[in-house]
C-alpha cells in the first residue's frame, strides 16, 4: 500500500501528462510551474493535490483508471494529508 505522499507525487506525475487539468491545479493554488520543485516540500501542497481530485469526481476516475489507483486509496490519503484521520484517532 503506498503512502499518503507517494500517492500525492503519483497526482502530480499524472498531472504532469494533462495540461489543462495541471493548468488548472496551478491557477486554483496559485503555484506557477516553476515553483512546483519546492511546493512538493510544503505539506499543504501535498494534501492540495490530492484536494484537487477530491473536489472533481470526474478527474479522480479518470486518475484512478489511468494509474491502477483505488478511490479508497485517495480518501484514505486525501484523511492522512489533510488530518483528518488525526482526529478520527483523537
Amino acid at each position: 500500500m503506498k503512502s499518503a505522499d507517494e500517492i500525492a507525487i503519483d497526482i502530480l506525475s499524472w498531472l504532469a501528462g494533462e495540461p489543462d487539468l495541471l493548468s488548472r491545479f496551478l491557477a486554483l493554488t496559485g503555484t506557477d510551474p516553476s515553483s512546483l520543485r519546492n511546493a512538493i516540500g510544503e505539506p499543504g501542497f501535498m494534501g492540495g493535490l490530492v484536494a484537487f481530485l477530491m473536489d472533481h469526481e470526474p478527474t479522480l476516475i479518470a486518475f484512478c483508471e489511468a494509474t491502477g489507483t483505488a478511490p479508497q486509496d485517495i480518501v484514505r490519503a486525501h484523511e492522512k494529508l489533510s488530518g483528518a484521520a488525526d482526529l478520527q484517532d483523537s
